[in-house]
């Protein structure tokens, strides 16, 4: 806060420059000089003609004497005048003085009424200072949770609760959260749909009943609500129900912009889907699935669950880009085909450098495991905003193409997202 008033009254010091400073070194323009000068040969002609006046007799001299001395006694009260005026202070320098005065009191007056005083002060992680913002801190959190308890109807609070249980992989409060903010809030399709995203995360990630009943009731409240869309398309894949899965995903996609790179994941999704529909019903995949399942299909009992093991690293060069508390993902998808996640891991920044290990266990959906694919890349990405997909800011590092069951893998963080 002081380094803020300290800069303000820089800044101030150098405006007030470019004004009092002019105005202290100007001056009034004066004619004080040219009209002494003038005066002076008015008076000069006059005794000239009145010189000649006697000369030739027009005067005698006791007229001349008294002429000359009205003439003399004229100029000195006009000199006196000159002097006078010439005595009064330079207004301009006074202006200067009540402006140096004025400028800093008015400055700060308005700020203090119109500006934001408390914008400038440091940002507490705790329940009193946040409407919506997640706390990740026991700290703040049990202060959150204290907050909840003595305004049970507050929603804002309830729904930032809920967002920070999720945060720190408190999957079940936050869906207990999410049950009490449903119940305030019924009428919000984001709610539910958030709800059955926790809850799925803590039902060893399966979308499948009541999960798949939240998504159900958010798309009954806005039908094109994109995180419902998206997990019950993925809800429709657990339980092989391809079709629909398709029908989720293409009105998905049909919401986003084409060279939108989630886009891509969903087109890929779609894809994948219809591969499998078409397995089910006897018939052949497309050909663009064919290449994603392909040998695919022959690995599967061979690589069995074998899992990728790795470490991620942050290039040194991006350090100062990421905060501790930022998302980490790390991920592994498929070479070629659907770029949808096969497997993923989140933690933060502050594990880094993390060791990790991606698997079938860690698989988002029962039909697009990681065994099923002979070729994987793994991503490892910060996030900014927490949401998985790609958002640009984001930091992240890539393998090449592996197999299934590689080890001792390294990722080093390196590259910012366009």
């Amino acid at each position: 806060m002081i380094i803020f008033w300290i800069i303000c009254a820089l800044m101030l010091a150098i405006a007030m420059l470019f004004i009092v400073l002019p105005l202290w070194r100007g001056n009034i323009k004066n004619n004080a000089v040219q009209r002494d000068g003038a005066n002076l040969e008015i008076f000069r002609d006059q005794i000239a003609e009145m010189d000649a006046d006697l000369r030739n007799g027009l005067l005698t001299q006791e007229m001349y004497e008294q002429g000359k001395r009205e003439l003399q006694t004229r100029l000195l009260d006009e000199v006196g005048e000159v002097q006078s005026t010439a005595a009064v202070r330079n207004p301009l320098k006074l202006l200067a003085l009540v402006l140096s005065v004025l400028l800093p009191v008015v400055a700060v007056g308005v700020y203090w009424n119109v500006g934001n005083r408390h914008a400038v002060l440091p940002q507490e992680s705790s329940a009193s200072t946040e409407s919506f913002g997640i706390v990740r801190s026991a700290s703040a959190l049990k202060a959150l949770e204290e907050k909840v308890a003595a305004q049970p109807d507050d929603a804002n609070g309830l729904f930032q609760l809920a967002r920070s249980y999720s945060e720190v992989e408190r999957f079940a409060d936050a869906a207990q959260a999410f049950d009490k903010l449903t119940q305030l809030v019924p009428n919000e399709a984001q709610l539910w749909a958030d709800y059955a995203d926790v809850l799925a995360m803590a039902s060893d990630r399966s979308l499948l009943g009541k999960p798949t009943e939240l998504l159900n009731k958010a798309l009954e409240l806005n039908p094109v609500n994109f995180k419902a869309l998206a997990l019950s398309g993925s809800a429709a894949m657990d339980r092989g129900d391809y079709a629909a899965a398709v029908r989720h995903w293409e009105k998905l996609l049909q919401a986003l912009p084409k060279d939108d790179e989630n886009a891509k994941i969903i087109e890929g999704g779609i894809q994948q889907a219809r591969a499998f529909m078409a397995q089910k019903n006897g018939g052949k995949p497309p050909v663009k699935a064919q290449r994603a399942t392909g040998e695919a299909q022959t690995q599967t009992a061979k690589n069995g669950t074998e899992g990728i093991t790795g470490t991620v690293v942050l290039s040194a060069s991006l350090k100062a880009q990421a905060n501790p508390d930022d998302t980490l993902f790390v991920l592994v998808r498929a070479a070629q085909g659907p770029k949808m996640p096969l497997a993923i891991v989140r933690k933060q920044v502050k594990d880094l450098p993390l060791k990790f290990t991606l698997d079938d266990s860690t698989a988002m959906s029962a039909e697009m495991k990681m065994s099923n694919f002979d070729q994987v890349v793994v991503i490892a990405r910060i996030s900014k905003s927490g949401n998985a997909m790609t958002q640009p800011g984001d930091l992240q590092g890539m393998s090449g193409t592996i197999k299934p069951g590689t080890k001792g893998l390294k990722i080093n963080i390196d590259q910012v997202l366009p």
